[in-house]
């Protein structure tokens, strides 16, 4: 049942895309654009990690949802979806950490 809330998600981001930005938060963040959408994930991030170095547990559920969410729109906005991301995810399902970042030529920090 929770696996599905993202691809359901994904359809009502969809849907919002269509909308006028006067009538969900969703199409408004669409009508401003890719910056807005970029300095909300940005604020998300920072939020999830202040929950994180707190130490409460409902906190880093709540602001890694909200981490979650601005970053699907995102995804949505680029003309992806988090099948997208779930593909690229079992793809590297099995691959060690380091041989992964050594195939894409990444620094092993």
């Amino acid at each position: 049942m929770t696996e599905n809330v993202l691809l359901q998600l994904a359809a009502v981001l969809e849907q919002r895309k269509k909308a006028h930005a006067d009538t969900s938060y969703v199409a408004n963040l669409y009508h401003k654009g890719l910056d807005t959408i970029l300095k909300k994930v940005a604020e998300e991030a920072a939020e999830t990690i202040i929950a994180a170095k707190n130490g409460d547990s409902q906190q880093i559920i709540y602001e890694t949802a909200d981490l979650w969410f601005h970053s699907l729109v995102l995804l949505a906005h680029q003309g992806l979806g988090p099948t997208d991301i779930l593909t690229e995810l079992q793809r590297r399902f099995g691959l060690s950490g380091l041989e992964e970042k050594a195939a894409r030529g990444e620094n092993n920090e």
